[in-house]
Order: C-alpha cells, then sequence, then structure tokens
C-alpha cells in the first residue's frame, strides 16, 4: 500500500530550493519498513556543469551523518557483543583516560551530548597535525562542566566515541562500520573517504576549499576528518541514497532477512527514547525528536549533516526519510535549509 504522501508538494519544495539556490541540488526519499515508497530529485550535481542533473545515485559527503551510520551504529554493535556498559565510567574500561577527566564520563553521557567535554573539535589549533597528539589530547582535555549537567552537541563526543569503539574492537572505525553494520546491510557504497577519482566524479561537492581554488569533491568538507586521514567519530562518511534507505529500513524491521548488522533491535528501541530527563533539549542516543514534533504524538527523530544532509525516522508511524543536498557548495547559512528540512519532514510523516 503506497503511503499518503504529498509528492507534488515535495518536488515542488525541493525544486524551489534549487532554484533559490539553497543548494544545487537534493535528492530524496520516504519509505517504511518493507522498503522505498516515493523518491526524486531536482537541480544539478555541479553549477560548473549545469548540464549535468542530480541523480539518485549522487554519492554525498553525508558529514555528520557518520555519528549514526558509523559511530552509533558500532557502539550498538559493542554493547550487544557484551563489550560496554552504557553506565560504566570510561576510566574503568579503557586505560588511555584513566587518571584523566574524561574517565567519570560514561557512553551514555557522550551520546545524549552531556559529557561536559569542550564544545569545539578546535584540534589542530590545540593539538597539532599529527593524529596521536590529537587523540592523546582529546582523551586528556579536561572537562567543562560536570557529566549530566546539560545538553550541548558536540563533535567530540562522536570523536571520544569513536576512538572508544576502536579500543573496544581492536580495529580502526572504518573497519568496523564496515565489517559489523555496512556490509551485512549491503551497503555497498557506504564508505569514509577519501573516495577514488572514479567514486569522486559522481560526488555532489560542497565547499570551496580555498587551498586549490576548487569545490572539495570525494575529500570530506570537515577539517577534522581531514586532519585524521578521513576517518573519525566526527564525519568523513561518504554514502547514497539507496544505502540510506537500506539503513533506515532496518531500523523499522530489524527482523528482515539478508540483513544482519551487529546491532539489535533492542538498541534501535534503546536508542529512540528520551534520556536527558526534564534537560533541554531533549535527546536519544544520538538521535533527538525531531523539531516541530513532539515524543508524545509524532515519535519523528531526526540527525543532520552539516553539508546539507538529513535523515528521519519514526517507528510508530513505520515510516523513514531521507534528503541528501549539497547546501554548503553556496553558503554556510543555516536557516534556508532548516526551512526546507522542516517543511520536507511535515510533509513527509503528516
Amino acid at each position: 500500500m503506497a503511503l499518503d504522501l504529498d509528492t507534488d508538494r515535495i518536488h515542488r519544495l525541493l525544486h524551489d530550493g534549487a532554484r533559490d539556490k539553497i543548494y544545487p541540488g537534493a535528492v530524496w526519499a520516504v519509505g517504511d519498513s518493507r522498503g522505498t515508497r516515493a523518491s526524486g530529485s531536482t537541480g544539478v550535481l555541479d553549477p560548473e556543469r549545469p548540464d549535468e542533473p542530480m541523480r539518485s545515485d549522487t554519492v554525498f559527503d553525508v558529514a555528520s551523518l557518520t555519528k549514526i551510520l558509523a559511530v552509533w551504529s558500532s557502539i550498538g554493535c559493542l554493547v550487544e557483543d557484551g563489550k560496554l556498559q552504557l553506565d560504566a565510567p570510561l576510566g574503568d574500561l579503557w586505560p588511555e583516560v584513566s587518571g584523566h577527566q574524561l574517565a567519570q564520563v560514561t557512553a551514555r553521557h557522550l551520546l545524549t551530548h552531556t559529557a561536559g567535554v569542550p564544545l569545539r573539535a578546535n584540534l589542530k589549533n590545540l593539538y597539532g597535525t599529527d593524529p596521536q597528539d590529537v587523540r592523546d589530547g582529546v582523551l586528556r582535555e579536561a572537562l567543562h562542566r560536570p557529566p549530566g549537567e546539560a545538553v550541548e552537541y558536540t563533535d567530540r563526543a562522536a570523536l571520544i566515541l569513536g576512538y572508544l569503539a576502536e579500543h573496544l574492537s581492536g580495529q580502526r572505525l572504518d573497519a568496523l562500520a564496515a565489517e559489523r553494520v555496512w556490509r551485512p546491510l549491503g551497503m555497498a557504497q557506504t564508505c569514509f573517504g577519501p573516495l577514488s577519482p572514479d567514486v569522486a566524479a559522481r560526488c555532489a561537492p560542497t565547499e570551496l576549499d580555498d587551498g586549490t581554488g576548487t569545490h572539495l569533491k570525494g575529500t570530506a568538507h570537515d577539517f577534522s576528518a581531514r586532519l585524521l586521514d578521513g576517518v573519525c567519530g566526527i564525519a568523513g562518511a561518504f554514502s547514497v541514497l539507496d544505502d540510506l534507505a537500506t539503513f533506515l529500513r532496518y531500523l523499522l524491521d530489524p527482523n528482515q532477512p539478508n540483513a544482519s548488522p551487529g546491532f539489535s533491535a533492542d538498541w534501535i528501541k534503546e536508542s529512540l527514547q528520551i534520556h536527558t530527563g526534564e534537560l533541554a533539549p531533549p535527546r536519544g542516543l544520538f538521535w533527538h525528536p525531531a523539531p516541530g514534533t513532539t515524543r508524545e504524538a509524532d515519535d519523528v527523530w531526526v540527525h543532520y549533516g552539516f553539508t546539507g544532509t538529513g535523515m528521519w525516522l519514526s517507528p510508530r508511524k513505520d515510516r523513514w526519510a531521507a534528503l541528501l543536498t549539497n547546501k554548503l557548495y553556496y553558503s554556510r547559512e543555516r536557516e534556508p535549509l532548516t526551512q526546507v528540512r522542516n517543511t520536507f519532514r511535515s510533509l513527509t510523516f503528516a
């Protein structure tokens, strides 16, 4: 049975966004636990090549969706394996942080952005350019407030969890995510960059790189990811619409055949609940309630990426949605895309 969607309004919304130069182009899809029910694309891949349209198989720098696709899912695998308890102080299971303030923080604090770690990454200025120096500096950095006191979104939470996943698994984050999550789900086009030249050719370009005078394409936009050889918990993953559809569909139906990542229905259910009590804004485990929705009435959860990406999920409605754009090509201004995203969410979860 088809979803009750006003696809004409969705097409018009996203077409107008490309016309108004909020982004060069966009691809989108909406579906349920059985698969994709509607999808489309609009605009161009690259304004410098106006005859080349944005396509459903365009590769996107998904930016902070990496936090879900790689970190949240890998942490779920380690919980499933019994290697991680969310409320265990990190100092009890991780020698690298013993004796430092991070030792009192738990994985749950990091997943809910309540750990009290510094708000800005600022890695190069603080720790230099050697990846091991960066890791040592991040794990030894003082907290800026006590854990559990406030909800403050920070990239460092995902960076630290990525390091923790590497410690507990004995694998680098890219190998761990590929082995435990992406390959078992059949997400064949999801990977960390930098991308090979042939794959980068169909990648949506992002921000202008001052160093080269060209737009980044196939190399992560996020500076921290580039500093750390393309692989970290903050950002650095690339993906395509079909892979995100596969991932989101699994979150709605973990019992489907031929899908066996290392995290379970229990991890999904646990994550899509409020873990921050009366603190605001409310947070699940890396996921958070979509703006303009309520937990009681809507049950719509979201995560965004700075490059212009987003994905939404509602177990109660048995519905997921993904919207991929390369808005950074034009601007870092947030509000125009925020309005598009919120309208898209209202149309797809009506």
